[in-house]
Order: structure tokens, then sequence, then C-alpha cells
């Protein structure tokens, strides 16, 4: 490791937690490379479902449920 990253590392744990999190968050970020054509199909993709909530066409599950269920499965 660089003396940079101590020093960094150091400046960044002073940071709270919030904006720890979003750094976190930026970094991850830079470690793919992401392929603009699949950033805009995801988006897309998010839009759509976005609209089917707002059209009632989804059946939402409460999130409790869904990991339940999936406990249930990995259990079998």
């Amino acid at each position: 490791m660089t003396p940079g990253y101590s020093t960094v590392l150091k400046s960044a744990l002073e940071l709270d937690l919030d904006e720890r999190a979003i750094l976190a968050i930026e970094l991850q970020q830079t470690l793919h490379e992401v392929d603009p054509e699949v950033e805009a199909a995801w988006a897309d993709e998010v839009e759509r479902r976005i609209g089917e909530i707002d059209r009632g066409e989804a059946t939402l599950v409460p999130g409790d449920q869904v990991l339940a269920e999936a406990r249930a499965r990995l259990l079998r």
C-alpha cells in the first residue's frame, strides 16, 4: 500500500456514517466497467417496473414474505 492509502483511509474514517456510505458506493462503482448499453437497459427496466406498479399491474409482496419464502426454498 502507498503512504497515500493510509492518509485517505484515515480521512475516510473521520467522515460521518452517511458520507462513508456514499463514498463506499462511489468507490465500489469504480471497480467495475459499466457498459452504457447495459446501464440504459436497466434504467428502461426500472421505468417499466415503476409503470406497472403505478398502473396497478404488479403484485407487490412484502419483503419479509419474500425472504421467508427464499429461506424455505433454500432449506428444501
